[in-house]
């Protein structure tokens, strides 16, 4: 792979289309590696070593790829040393440290409906913090886009009383990603997207090191072989090889794009287009794991690809 396969200097033009593009392709591809991680978590492989191998194989990765094709992005200033240690301890490892902590207290659909609340937030800080414009077709995309995901996981027809704690843990999810989305946005424009995440989840690792030792990782797990599920029952797999898939097309290729998009549109229109990733998903369970879909989880999905589209068409 030559060092021309990813960008070096920040992009000198702007092009939002292409930023879309990359974020929804990020989507799509989060969208299917909820059944890929389902799979696996099906073993009995716990969901805090799960995202430990994601983090770990992610940054070596990442960083095989830079130290063969340009080892002098890894270099390091101690200027840039906070916002990457933040970047990958308070954004990637903390998304998912605080929505492991919520799915044990809520379902994952209405943990993954408090998370996605990061995009409003990241429009509140542009506004009020920064006092950047925005535009009130944004705002607008924001409530379809969280009234369509409130369709999709039937937020308003189970009626049952939710945990406060794991509220307070999905809402500190939304607080990550939203630190997550801003500090790629700040550090993005002076380094390359490629050594950014590799920093970041080297820290992630780092983090996960601390939380689930090393030493006792049940390596045994990895080598079990496992049946896909769903309409792939008959199929199996090793749970390597969905480890693998896991890392690189579930987190180093979405991660990476969804960073390389923060070059040519908005950490907000950024995050409301990453709003496909429950609408996959749902597409994902329904096709592979007979996860059913009902009318008003099919208007849901409609309103959010309507936000979207809505936000795409805002400058």
């Amino acid at each position: 792979m030559s060092e021309a396969a990813f960008p070096v200097e920040p992009a000198r033009r702007r092009r939002p289309r292409v930023g879309y593009l990359m974020a929804a392709i990020a989507a799509a591809l989060w969208g299917l590696n909820g059944g890929v991680s389902k799979t696996i978590l099906a073993t009995g492989f716990s969901s805090e070593r799960l995202a430990q191998v994601r983090s770990l194989g992610a940054a070596a990765g990442l960083v095989a790829i830079l130290a063969v094709t340009a080892p002098h992005r890894l270099r390091l200033t101690r200027r840039e040393l906070p916002y990457l240690v933040a970047f990958g301890m308070g954004g990637l490892a903390f998304v998912q440290f605080f929505y492991f902590l919520a799915i044990h207290r809520l379902a994952i659909g209405i943990a993954l409906l408090v998370e996605y609340l990061a995009p409003l937030l990241v429009a509140l800080w542009a506004r009020f913090v920064q006092h950047a414009p925005v535009r009130k077709r944004i705002w607008l995309a924001l409530a379809l886009a969280l009234t369509g995901l409130g369709l999709i996981v039937d937020i308003f027809g189970g009626g049952k009383s939710l945990s406060s704690a794991g509220l307070a843990f999905a809402l500190g999810g939304a607080f990550a990603y939203a630190l997550y989305v801003l500090l790629a946005e700040h550090v993005v424009g002076g380094r390359d997207a490629v050594s950014l995440l590799a920093w970041g989840f080297l820290f992630a690792s780092l983090f996960w090191a601390v939380i689930v030792p090393w030493w006792s990782f049940p390596t045994h797990a990895l080598t079990v072989d496992t049946s896909l599920g769903g309409t792939l029952a008959s199929h199996h797999a090793p749970v390597w090889l969905l480890a693998a898939w896991m890392i690189v097309l579930g987190t180093i290729a979405p991660f990476f794009l969804l960073v390389s998009a923060l070059r040519h549109v908005s950490a907000t229109t950024a995050g409301i287009v990453a709003m496909l990733e429950p609408v996959v998903g749902a597409i994902v369970g329904w096709l592979w794991l007979k996860e059913s879909l009902d009318a008003i989880q099919l208007v849901g999905a409609g309103i959010v690809l309507f936000a979207v589209g809505l936000a795409q068409s805002a400058r």
